[in-house]
């Protein structure tokens, strides 16, 4: 099955689910769904930081500081932060992402319901190339400088925007 042919849940304004439809139909009418973003550290507090490949249906190589997905249907958010920063990341055994909030993120002709976790790694990475066309851990100032010159992903970087906002939600996940 292909990506575009990932079943997912349509849902409202307030998050409620109305329907099921492909992801390629989801994309292509602009529908509602769900989607996670896991800031993923390291054992030094580094941020996993990645550009995405050139063949990514939404953002395409655009540099992303989460890791993370559509929700697929009938799955819960915190199944699927677990699973998308596991796919990404190219790992198995990750602690469970402690999540953070959730947020409608609306950018005209795109809008999801977004839930963002948080979640250390310890374990030596390996990114699906599909997916992860760049990456590296990088400090937190680093992530700071490259906000103004690198081209983010519109959605994480409101998510970003929005950890950083709020004291305590950005802390190191160890705490």
């Amino acid at each position: 099955m292909s990506a575009s042919d990932e079943i997912l849940d349509v849902v409202d304004e307030s998050d409620r689910v109305v329907g099921r439809a492909p992801r390629g139909e989801v994309y292509a009418r602009g529908l509602r769904h769900r989607c996670v973003f896991v800031l993923a550290r390291d054992a030094d507090d580094r941020i996993f930081v990645h550009r995405r490949t050139a063949t990514k249906l939404v953002f395409p190589a655009l540099y992303d500081m989460f890791v993370g997905g559509v929700v697929g249907a009938g799955e819960s958010y915190d199944d699927a932060a677990l699973r998308e920063a596991e796919e990404e990341l190219g790992v198995s055994g990750l602690p469970r992402p402690e999540p953070l909030f959730r947020f409608l993120y609306d950018g005209g002709d795109k809008s999801w319901w977004s839930a963002v976790y948080k979640v250390r790694c310890d374990l030596p990475v390996r990114p699906q190339v599909e997916e992860v066309a760049w990456h590296a851990f990088l400090p937190e100032d680093e992530v700071e400088r490259r906000l103004s010159s690198w081209e983010w992903v519109p959605d994480g970087l409101a998510a970003y925007e929005r950890l950083r906002s709020e004291p305590g939600r950005f802390a190191d996940p160890r705490r």
